[in-house]
């Protein structure tokens, strides 16, 4: 390169260094680049912004609907009038609530668990929502690390709408039909607050305040399918039940561009694209019937999307009611790769849509989904239920080439509520934190527990003797159980804890009210740990080096040395020498970077002993910027092995040379 800039550049690609370099290279221990020992610690937050926030790790989101009332009904209706014409949403209660699930009183025996009364937002100011998502908490006020949350506007909660007082009652005229003049109900879409059908509210996680991130105008009234957060671009997307496009939303609220699954989608398998047929919602048109979803203007279902997640640098979603997996790849400006691909056909006892998609850091896929929309005139129902199936697939490893998905072709399945056959699943689905003996939450586990929402989970007759000692029976809400339960484990769940919505317990026989969940379990920036990965169909005791682990906290199972960089003809490149703590005897390393437009080589690499480092190529960063790594310390005979295999993950923030490579 002709000049040293500071630092020596290799000789070779042996990685030996000219004479004397060794000593005037760059070396960074423990001290200054660290592991994040406990999960979500973060040294540089201030306690007492974290402390008053209204999201802490553990934390829940839950949306539903908030109930009903009669305006002036202590006053009394007049002589001949039904009640149920009276009877509006009650724009005072919640639609959307934030739980604190860090201790659930007791080890899981099917019982209802109480926790602090809950943050809440009320209908009046963001309507009727059903999708959910945080941000990665960053702000440029404060260093402290607190998500907000944001909220999707639905109609799977039902869809309301009035015309003004005609009998001078003081309240306004209900509708089952569309009629002219007729608008949406107070309470509907936050209409109050500027809202719509195709607004996505934003939380502040730690006041609370409400205000209005983004708005698709278009979207006439079927609402918003969900929504999901890029990390890495700092992103937002969110599927439009109207149009059946994924819109890509920046961090500010600002509409970029779309996805059409329909029309660019399909034909990566062979299919007809189908484009919108231009359907829309119309109240004030004879053809809206509020009881019948087809005259609401969903899109067609071939093109129909709900449920999104990002994983791996993919956005995977949702197509719809015999719903397929699909993904697409998210390039590293952010904008849409162009390479959508099929995943799998859902097998399930029903084809109901999925609404719901959730990852964990095992790389299982869980899916939930929702009965088929219903809206009863007296609020009852919003979703057929007792069908619904919360399942998890995994990839095959290796790939089955008989098989035509790389997922395995039949999922587990989890019990969800007491009424067999145990599908009470109301389309929400996330990972938390699991659980001590006592029902103490443990960031040290950052998936253990699957998090459900369902309708009537503890009612079953049959079991009323052995339920009534845990709480009430008319429960919809959550569902927690830990992750390994699958069926026919857990069956029926007592081995799962169970929280109500709204805490009333006086609505039997309601169906849907409940919507989607969404926990704040930060795990990046922690250590990893000998982590038992599960081989399919079974958790295995996994096995542990003598002595390890210890009876508590799970230490960090490796550590980082040092750290020694170089200039090389292809930029700058780093030795890490890794001490095995935790003595797993690994000798593999997988890599990635997780800041966004840095790339780090080769993916993956084996060395003879750990005398020898683990070089990784840096590139597309700025000189002295952090650059995450996400490592995977592993042995090289288990991956060959196939199938799930032990790994240590650790996220190391590299603190990069402020001397650059360029010549």
């Amino acid at each position: 390169m002709g000049q040293n800039h500071g630092f020596p550049a290799r000789r070779d690609g042996s990685g030996d260094l000219h004479p004397g370099a060794r000593a005037r290279r760059f070396l960074t221990g423990t001290a200054v680049i660290a592991l994040a020992v406990m999960a979500g610690f973060s040294a540089h937050a201030p306690a007492s912004a974290q402390e008053n926030a209204i999201i802490q790790p553990g934390f829940m989101a839950v949306t539903g609907f908030p109930g009903t009332l009669i305006p002036g009904f202590v006053e009394g209706l007049l002589p001949g009038v039904d009640p149920v014409d009276e009877t509006f949403i009650d724009t005072e209660r919640a639609s959307l609530r934030i739980f604190d699930m860090t201790w659930l009183g007791a080890p899981p025996e099917g019982q209802v668990v109480f926790t602090p009364p809950p943050f809440e937002v009320p209908a009046s100011e963001i309507g009727q929502v059903f999708g959910l998502a945080y941000d990665d908490g960053r702000r440029e006020e404060t260093t402290a690390i607190v998500p907000n949350l944001y909220a999707a506007a639905t109609s799977l909660h039902g869809l309301q709408i009035v015309t003004e007082d005609e009998d001078e009652d003081g309240r306004p005229e209900r509708q089952r039909r569309g009629e002219a003049g007729a608008r949406f109900m107070d309470g509907q879409f936050g209409e109050k607050n500027g809202g719509g059908p195709g607004s996505i509210w934003k939380i502040d996680g730690i006041t609370g305040a409400v205000t209005l991130f983004a708005n698709i105008d278009t979207n006439s009234g079927p609402g918003i399918g969900n929504i999901a957060f890029d990390r890495s671009h700092r992103q937002f997307f969110a599927s439009d039940l109207d149009s059946g496009l994924i819109h890509r939303i920046d961090i500010d609220g600002n509409l970029i561009d779309t996805f059409d699954h329909g029309v660019n989608g399909r034909p990566a398998r062979g299919l007809d694209p189908v484009a919108d047929d231009g359907a829309v919602m119309d109240i004030q048109g004879a053809a809206f019937d509020a009881e019948e979803p087809k005259s609401w203007g969903y899109t067609q279902k071939e093109r129909s999307v709900h449920g999104l997640a990002m994983h791996g640098g993919r956005l995977y979603y949702a197509v719809g009611e015999e719903a397929e997996i699909w993904s697409v790849g998210i390039a590293r400006d952010g904008t849409f790769a162009g390479d959508p691909r099929w995943e799998l056909t859902v097998e399930a006892e029903e084809d109901l849509p999925v609404t719901d998609i959730a990852f964990d850091t095992r790389g299982f896929m869980y899916l939930a989904q929702r009965g088929e929309v219903e809206n009863r005139y007296d609020y009852s129902s919003f979703a057929d239920s007792g069908e619904a199936s919360v399942l998890r697939y995994w990839r095959e490893s290796p790939d089955d080439p008989e098989t035509e998905s790389i997922w395995v072709p039949a999922p587990q399945e989890y019990a969800v509520g007491f009424p067999e056959p145990y599908r009470q699943g109301a389309g929400g689905i996330d990972l938390q934190y699991g659980y001590d003996a006592e029902g103490f939450f443990n960031r040290n586990a950052c998936a253990a527990t699957l998090v459900k929402t369902g309708d009537r989970l503890r009612d079953n007759p049959a079991l009323e003797d052995q339920l009534i000692e845990g709480g009430p029976l008319a429960v919809h809400g959550v569902q927690l159980t830990r992750s390994t339960l699958v069926r026919p484990k857990n069956e029926p769940p007592f081995g799962s804890w169970f929280a109500d919505y709204d805490g009333f317990f006086e609505d039997p026989e309601v169906k849907g009210h409940v919507g989607d969940v969404e926990v704040w379990r930060p795990c990046e920036g922690r250590a990893g740990y000998y982590e038992p990965i599960p081989y399919p169909g079974d958790i295995p005791v996994p096995g542990w080096p003598p002595g390890f682990p210890p009876p508590n906290d799970l230490p960090p199972c490796i550590e980082l040395e040092t750290a020694a960089y170089f200039c090389t003809p292809a930029g700058l490149e780093a030795d890490l020498y890794i001490h095995d703590r935790a003595g797993i005897g690994g000798d593999s390393l997988s890599a990635k970077s997780l800041t966004p437009g840095v790339g780090v080589s080769p993916s993956k690499q084996t060395v003879p002993s750990l005398a020898t480092p683990f070089t990784l190529g840096i590139n597309g960063h700025i000189p002295g910027e952090t650059v995450d790594l996400g490592l995977c310390f592993y042995k090289q005979s288990d991956a060959e092995a196939g199938g799930y295999f032990p790994c240590c993950k650790v996220t190391l923030p590299l603190e990069t040379p402020l001397e650059s490579c360029a010549p």
